[in-house]
């Protein structure tokens, strides 16, 4: 995959049309399509529309208490909970996720911080959902 595309698949997908205020303070799931751009805080799972691009950017104000679920993720906040991104991560010098870290791509910039694992997806079809489920079989094994 080469860089232009890379650059092509972030601006294609970088439209907000929802946002999340820096007072705002929402408790439960969000889902969305397009683009969502957090600045306050979320008690409750981020989730985009399957099979539709979205893009979840945080903030350095934001924070989200929960999973994330998007393939386009840019953080600059916090992320309490595991990132799934089919797509690309993008983490920020000021990003800091206590979770794991599911990605096809990630881009970490100095001084981001992740305390749990970095797992990349390898075959663009196998989408998130089979990472979940294999990690769910291998709890009971």
């Amino acid at each position: 995959m080469s860089l232009k595309s890379i650059k092509n698949r972030k601006s294609r997908t970088s439209k907000v049309d929802s946002l999340v205020g820096k007072k705002a303070r929402v408790l439960g799931e969000i889902r969305f399509s397009e683009g969502l751009h957090i600045d306050g805080l979320i008690k409750g799972n981020v989730v985009s529309d399957e099979d539709k691009p979205a893009t979840l950017s945080v903030s350095n104000s934001g924070t989200i208490e929960g999973h994330v679920k998007v393939p386009n993720v840019i953080i600059s906040g916090v992320v309490k909970g595991d990132v799934y991104s089919s797509d690309y991560v993008e983490l920020g010098s000021t990003a800091r996720i206590e979770g794991d870290v599911y990605y096809g791509l990630i881009e970490m910039a100095m001084g981001a911080e992740v305390n749990g694992k970095l797992v990349r997806i390898i075959d663009s079809d196998n989408k998130v959902e089979t990472t979940l489920k294999e990690r769910e079989k291998a709890k009971y094994k």
